[in-house]
């Protein structure tokens, strides 16, 4: 597939930026914070869609952002935790993926801007996501109008995160949404080899590097780093959405898979000739919108029927 000039620019400029990474992952001199905010400046080409409102919020000591659209139906909430391999990324990045978000389930999408690898190792990223949630329900917001979505790591945190939740007594959202999740940081999916030079965005290589950069000697098959490895018994039902392009494809089918047989209900979509998270470019590509609107359309059935 041939992509459209603009957004052929764009995959440069998000391919560009994390070259950076690969240095200071292996202690080479750099500077992290001028590499993340290259990355953000990479992600902030996505423009932020008419109709919203975005403000930054304290999520009980973890710093948010919430993108609203004018109208919210019934109370909805979207957590949605971003992607960037646990080590860059931040909300400033998501306005536009949000807004679109917003605006398609008349919600308001709340952003944690969570603790990022090598400073904050795992599994900081995933105590402070679970964190978020807390304080959704603390603030009195009821789990079954609450739903979460994310990409990459953040796709992989949808699932690692309700786990936690199950896992600490808490009531669980009433549906998750994993774009392009990062699911398994073993890397055995037969993927990672075919897909490797076909994904525009994201390598074999590079995943190796994130994933010793966010472990910190932690083992790559550990259940909270790795959802295919986890206890996912009794979530609530899970769409994955992954392009057929992408180096992830056969570990999220795995996840899918995994999901299946431990009862929970799953939906798998995989989009031919879609690369890494191409929901960022709904504002470009007819795709990204598609996407966006069979993810919007899976959260409200499962908001209508709670």
């Amino acid at each position: 597939m041939s992509y459209s000039p603009i957004v052929q620019q764009h995959i440069e400029g998000w391919n560009n930026a994390p070259i950076a990474f690969g240095p200071l992952v292996r202690g080479e001199p750099g500077s992290w914070p001028e590499a993340r905010q290259n990355y953000l400046k990479a992600l902030a080409v996505h423009p932020t869609p008419d109709g919203v409102t975005i403000e930054e919020i304290d999520m009980g000591g973890i710093p948010a952002t919430v993108v609203a659209p004018e109208v919210v139906q019934d109370g909805r909430i979207l957590l949605y935790l971003h992607g960037g391999g646990y080590v860059v990324g931040s909300p400033a990045g998501y306005h536009g993926l949000a807004g679109h978000y917003a605006k398609l389930l008349r919600a308001k999408v709340y952003m944690p801007d969570y603790r990022l690898a090598p400073e904050h190792p795992f599994p900081a990223a995933i105590d402070d996501s679970l964190a978020s949630y807390q304080w959704l329900l603390d603030q009195g917001y009821p789990a079954e109008r609450i739903a979460f979505s994310g990409d990459s790591a953040g796709g992989a945190m949808v699932v690692t995160v309700m786990v936690a939740a199950r896992d600490a007594g808490l009531p669980l959202p009433v549906a998750g949404v994993a774009l392009s999740p990062w699911t398994n940081l073993e890397h055995t999916g037969s993927s990672m080899l075919t897909r490797d030079g076909v994904d525009p965005t994201v390598t074999l290589e590079g995943l190796n590097l994130l994933a010793k950069a966010f472990l910190n000697e932690a083992l790559k098959n550990d259940p909270d780093a790795s959802p295919v490895f986890a206890d996912v018994r009794g979530l609530p039902p899970i769409l994955i959405h992954i392009g057929e392009r992408e180096v992830m494809l056969s570990d999220a089918m795995r996840l899918a898979v995994h999901l299946a047989e431990n009862r929970v209900r799953v939906s798998l979509d995989v989009w031919p000739d879609m690369s890494h998270v191409w929901h960022m470019f709904a504002a470009v590509p007819p795709e990204g919108m598609q996407a966006l609107k069979d993810a919007a359309y899976f959260l409200e059935r499962e908001w209508r029927n709670s």
